[in-house]
């Protein structure tokens, strides 16, 4: 008998979607969020590219504020929630893609929204690939924790720009050469080095 083949999470623009998740006026304290926001208006930007669908939300607007403009979501309609976690608010549009099977994740809290988020969306059989270079948290031991976790609960960790590689696939994609602008500088650091250096037994 074949031995089962092992979830290797390969990511299709035809069957991903991209999830931003909170990121507003009122976070602008949580740590490395310059860096976070940038890294996902990478994303955002690839996705609009590849046709690769992305939805955005946001954590009570009324007290939280707005999707900050660096994130360059116009056009996005954000859907506002409360629940700790992006699924339902998102939920008819999950139910309208019948062919998803990966979700790209940015935004933050890491510990909150984003493990929430990706805890639902593992339950519903989905793919999660948390993109770890645009996920944070105000603590960074809350952040490392919460990637720990998720990684152990079956999502991917990926770095924006392992994704991007793999949602365009080939140097000969029409899509390449602008995609290229995008990556040239790498992302900006986002703390992450701190996090996996060393022995850290979170991460056996």
């Amino acid at each position: 008998m074949a031995a089962v083949r092992p979830n290797l999470g390969r990511v299709l623009p035809g069957s991903s979607i991209l999830f931003l998740c909170d990121m507003q006026e009122k976070f602008r304290h949580v740590a490395y969020f310059p860096q976070i926001v940038s890294v996902a208006a990478r994303m955002l930007k690839v996705a609009r590219l590849l046709e690769v669908p992305a939805v955005l939300t946001e954590q009570y607007p009324e007290g939280l504020g707005p999707t900050v403009p660096e994130l360059g979501a116009e056009g996005l309609r954000p859907l506002a929630k409360t629940c700790f976690s992006m699924v339902p608010a998102v939920q008819q549009e999950l139910d309208t893609r019948p062919q998803l099977r990966s979700v790209l994740l940015c935004g933050i809290e890491t510990q909150a929204c984003i493990l929430n988020t990706t805890l639902d969306l593992l339950d519903r059989g989905l793919q999660v690939h948390v993109v770890v270079d645009a996920c944070s948290s105000r603590s960074q031991v809350d952040r490392l924790v919460a990637l720990a976790r998720m990684r152990q609960s079956g999502a991917f960790l990926s770095t924006s720009e392992g994704l991007i590689l793999q949602l365009v696939g080939d140097a000969a994609h029409p899509q390449f050469k602008e995609i290229q602008k995008i990556i040239k500088e790498p992302a900006p650091d986002s703390g992450l080095l701190g996090l996996f250096q060393g022995q850290n037994p979170l991460f056996r």
